[in-house]
């Protein structure tokens, strides 16, 4: 891609402690970005950072498909889409309740997915399209405490992988970017448990930074040891 001046990507997330500063740096570098928040109260939060905000609600299937429509029927086509909303849970595998893990799952993965393969042909028409979404180091290894979330997050890894293949004929790229602990405050917010005593997390906005830098440089995948160092 190398240039991002004059694109339009869409942030899901984009109010969210990591999505807000991928989409501030891509608005930074003359992107046009589309952000979403789940309660329509919160988006003139996003104003400052974005050129339009959507409401768009990841655990009810309408919002989300209405959502698909309204960027595929519009004039405006799309050249990135980056996935940066996400939920998460604490606590023993044996505790988590069917509820706890259907939000993970469908937050973490299927709305996201939905949202992908819906786009899919839009980003396509740019003729140098690019997916980001960001599974986290928990992809890549499962852990105790958290199985709930590492599942959904590995559900996202795995298809990324497997689609992003099949996306490239089409001139699609999919990065998944995989960071450490985060201090986005995510941790804080969980839908259940409490968190443990994880550490200083990364940055977010140098997180934000190296993600940026794989657009823009044409990589193709961001593992753990990305962030690294």
């Amino acid at each position: 891609m190398t240039d991002v001046s004059g694109k339009t990507f869409v942030v899901v997330g984009a109010r969210g402690g990591l999505g807000r500063e991928i989409a501030a740096q891509l608005t930074q570098r003359g992107a046009s970005v589309i952000g979403t928040s789940r309660s329509a109260s919160t988006l003139g939060e996003m104003s400052g950072y974005t050129a339009r905000q959507i409401a768009v609600d990841l655990q009810d299937a309408r919002s989300v498909a209405d959502f698909v429509d309204d960027l595929t029927s519009g004039p405006v086509g799309l050249d990135g889409l980056v996935l940066a909303a996400g939920v998460v849970a604490f606590g023993p595998a044996a505790d988590t309740s069917a509820a706890t893990l259907s939000e993970l799952m469908t937050v973490n993965a299927t709305a996201q997915l939905d949202i992908a393969t819906g786009l899919a042909s839009t980003l396509s028409n740019s003729g140098d399209g690019v997916i980001v979404s960001l599974s986290g180091k928990v992809a890549e290894i499962p852990t105790a405490g958290i199985a709930a979330y590492s599942a959904s997050k590995a559900a996202l890894h795995a298809f990324s992988v497997a689609a992003g293949r099949e996306l490239r004929r089409a001139n699609v790229r999919w990065v998944d970017a995989r960071p450490g602990h985060t201090e986005t405050g995510l941790a804080t917010r969980a839908i259940a448990g409490t968190a443990p005593d994880f550490g200083a997390g990364l940055a977010p906005a140098a997180v934000a930074t190296r993600i940026v830098e794989a657009i823009v440089n044409d990589e193709k995948d961001l593992p753990s040891s990305a962030f690294e160092g």
